[in-house]
């Protein structure tokens, strides 16, 4: 059993190991995997406790090695963001004559407890799709009451049907890394250097999906296993439509001339650092998602692009403000975090992409931007 302490050095040994064989140098995508993914020791594969309310550093202070948690999503916050989104979910159910839902990434499950809660006799079963153990047994004991229901699955089926959830999904798909230095664009990747992880840079043929205008030095990312993705639901879902919820950009903002950082960060005790290769095992791994390169890759292979819009417009749209009027004053306080414009309203976006949806969806009946993709 890992603990806290050992993840690093272990997993660190094993990323190592792999860049040797890879002839010295790895994609930031690769060690992105392995950082999140590695069996018992990536972050998303690791035993130790990741969403909550309070952060890793103040129980460890109490002496409770691996407790605490390192960010909280919308769901841990309050019950009201997955009855609004059930709305959702059952106007594409009761369109489509279809009940089932599918949830990849279902974290601690309380999404999934929401939906079934508020969806009722309108799902028959309820799929996860989830890579770590330790998360499907926590998710199993959130679920208790709707066992009947529920499954868990390595791999889909040929066909899906119904609707498909993916909460904060997308921004841990890892990607790749371009820099332009001097004028010259590299991909940026990982060596090893006397024992420890270092960036390193190579030319590459690789660009973004825009030209970046400008001669000055640029960092930013492009989203082969996020479009491939979406790709695969096309080829999948033949009756429904996915609700997919993150942080990002339309294209036209992600490739800004001025964004020249990138926008991959970490998550850890609910304070947020840019450097991805210290403490690996032990801090999520993010990266924004460009929501024009999703469409395009779902539209491309079949999908029908039937929303996009700021989380605000859409919860709003779906009912939270009317629910919040009967709800707890902790639940209010909450449930305005998801929709005020320096929160999370505009900082994160929902697209829906489906297929055999004929009717308008009510998420995005109001600020609907699909035509800024």
């Amino acid at each position: 059993m890992f603990t806290a302490e050992s993840i690093p050095a272990s997993l660190t040994r094993i990323i190592a190991d792999a860049i040797e064989k890879a002839g010295g140098w790895q994609g930031f995508d690769a060690f992105m995997g392995q950082a999140l993914y590695t069996p018992g020791l990536g972050y998303y594969a690791n035993g130790l406790s990741k969403f909550g309310q309070m952060p890793q550093g103040l129980q460890r202070a109490e002496g409770v090695v691996g407790a605490g948690s390192d960010f909280v999503t919308a769901p841990e916050m309050t019950p009201l963001f997955g009855q609004a989104l059930a709305r959702q979910v059952g106007q594409v159910l009761a369109a489509t004559g279809t009940d089932e839902v599918w949830e990849f990434g279902a974290g601690t499950g309380a999404l999934a407890l929401q939906l079934l809660d508020a969806l009722g006799d309108q799902v028959r079963c309820y799929t996860i799709v989830d890579l770590s153990d330790s998360l499907k047994a926590r998710q199993a004991q959130t679920l208790a009451s709707h066992a009947g229901k529920v499954r868990w699955v390595s791999a889909l089926p040929e066909q899906m049907r119904g609707v498909v959830v993916g909460n904060e999904v997308l921004d841990a798909m890892p990607v790749q890394l371009l820099v332009r230095k001097s004028g010259v664009w590299h991909e940026r990747g990982v060596v090893v250097e006397q024992g420890a992880l270092q960036w390193s840079d190579r030319p590459t043929a690789l660009r973004p999906p825009v030209e970046i205008e400008g001669a000055h030095d640029y960092l930013t990312e492009i989203h082969p296993q996020g479009e491939a993705f979406a790709r695969t639901l096309a080829d999948r879902l033949v009756l429904g439509a996915a609700l997919l919820l993150d942080y990002g950009f339309p294209e036209s903002e992600y490739y800004h001339v001025q964004r020249h950082m990138g926008t991959v960060m970490c998550h850890q005790a609910h304070r947020s650092d840019p450097d991805p290769l210290q403490a690996v095992g032990l801090k999520d791994i993010t990266a924004h998602v460009n929501f024009t390169g999703i469409a395009l890759a779902a539209q491309d292979a079949g999908l029908d692009v039937l929303g996009y819009t700021s989380q605000a417009h859409f919860l709003i749209n779906c009912g939270l403000v009317e629910a919040m009027q009967d709800a707890p004053l902790p639940e209010r306080v909450a449930a305005q975090k998801l929709i005020l414009e320096h929160e999370m309203g505009e900082f994160f976006k929902v697209i829906a992409l489906g297929r055999g949806v004929d009717l308008p969806l009510r998420g995005f009946a109001r600020g609907d931007r699909t035509h800024r993709l």
